[in-house]
């Protein structure tokens, strides 16, 4: 018996994008370096070009590509919450401008 494929599942690009709460086409860019044995693949539909996905070996190597890049503010994504609380949240100073 040859080679069995262990996989049962994979995870689309957007949806690790989410999960891992960064930018997707950063993240895109960044796994465009991993390989079929480090558990990115695409998956072809009809009519379609294909999307990058994950295995779950996947995601664990594509954390450890990010991870040294320290996660820039402007590759993570702010969620809805925190940008309506930022917004709202005003700066504190030392002194009063106030008479």
């Amino acid at each position: 018996m040859g080679h069995v494929n262990q996989v049962s599942h994979v995870f689309t690009l957007s949806h690790v994008a989410e999960m891992l709460g960064e930018d997707e086409e950063w993240l895109f860019e960044v796994a465009e370096e991993m390989d079929t044995e480090d558990g990115q693949l695409w998956v072809v539909g009809v009519g379609e070009d294909g999307v990058m996905a994950f295995t779950d070996d996947g995601i664990e190597n594509l954390k450890e590509l990010i991870a040294p890049q320290g996660h820039p503010q402007h590759h993570r994504k702010t969620p809805p919450s925190a940008r309506c609380d930022a917004a709202m949240m005003k700066p504190k100073t030392e002194e009063s401008d106030e008479i």
